[in-house]
């Protein structure tokens, strides 16, 4: 039996963000740059995924102690 290993959050935003540093500071061959980014779409996903997996853990907890009213949406700024 395999188990897939959950990424570290931390680590995987710390290798996304050098790799957008990569791209931006290095004139890298095109199938090259094309590659990194392709890493860069996976590491953003799977960041993406283990947020939403906390989100969801942070609203259970919170409904399981009944401060579910405390929950509000998230709205980013655009700037």
């Amino acid at each position: 039996m395999t188990t897939k290993k959950k990424p570290n959050l931390e680590k995987a935003l710390a290798d996304l963000e050098n790799l957008v540093e990569e791209l931006e500071n290095s004139d890298l061959p095109l199938e090259k740059a094309m590659q990194k980014f392709e890493e860069g779409i996976k590491l953003a996903r799977g960041c993406q995924a283990a947020l939403k997996d906390a989100e969801q853990k942070v609203e259970i907890l919170l409904k399981s102690t009944g401060d579910d009213d405390m929950l509000e949406d998230f709205i980013a700024d655009e700037d």
